[in-house]
């Protein structure tokens, strides 16, 4: 059994129980639910056309990525941190998976991870994470306000959540973000979906670079 299976594996078993629940909202990142359960006049209005903002970030590569190196490609965008035990893993996991399974045709599209977590998420320590999933996924860093900016430009959630012993965890969206190559919002990419939806989602995308 490989590395990533059995990092899936227990993974999707902490994750099991909260499956249920996710399954009816998962298409709206957790910012997004939060808002809609309130009543309709407290809602903030959410633009579309602006998720997906302006931003600056360097690759655990030492890149520097932004919105004009990612013009022209569709790519994929998934909020998280190394130190995330489920969730960013599982998800990080599924991705190589679906890219493998594309092969070269995955080249049409970008990956990127974006950490919430960038005390603590140094480059070396996103480069050494990144080695255990597929070459072409980005992990992007920032400063502090780098990080507020680009959550907020994505109209996503990250949240500093205190442990005890003075240890703290992240609790983020779970969402991947599907942008089309002119870096509008397409829709999102649920990882509790059916194998085959995510991959027509995908092929979608490839497709509409064409």
């Amino acid at each position: 059994m490989t590395v990533l299976k059995i990092i899936r594996i227990a993974a999707w078993s902490a994750v099991a129980g909260a499956t249920l629940l996710l399954a009816a909202n998962t298409v709206l990142p957790q910012g997004w639910k939060d808002e809609a359960a309130k009543p309709a006049t407290d809602r903030p209005v959410i633009d579309m056309a602006r998720v997906g903002g302006p931003f600056r970030l360097t690759s655990h590569k030492g890149e520097t990525i932004d919105n004009a190196r990612l013009a022209g490609k569709p790519y994929l965008a998934f909020f998280g941190f190394t130190h995330c035990p489920d969730v960013c893993p599982t998800t990080l996991s599924d991705l190589t998976e679906l890219m493998g399974t594309l092969g070269p045709a995955a080249d049409a599209f970008n990956v990127l991870f974006v950490t919430v977590d960038p005390e603590r998420d140094s480059q070396e320590l996103l480069a050494q994470y990144m080695a255990s999933f597929d070459a072409r996924i980005l992990a992007l860093r920032g400063s502090r306000a780098d990080t507020d900016a680009v959550v907020k430009a994505f109209a996503a959630y990250a949240r500093k959540v205190p442990m005890e012993g003075g240890e703290y965890t992240m609790d983020h969206s779970a969402g991947v973000y599907v942008m089309d190559a002119n870096g509008k919002f397409a829709s999102m990419l649920d990882m509790h979906e059916p194998r085959e939806t995510k991959l027509q989602k995908l092929r979608r995308i490839i497709d509409s670079k064409a």
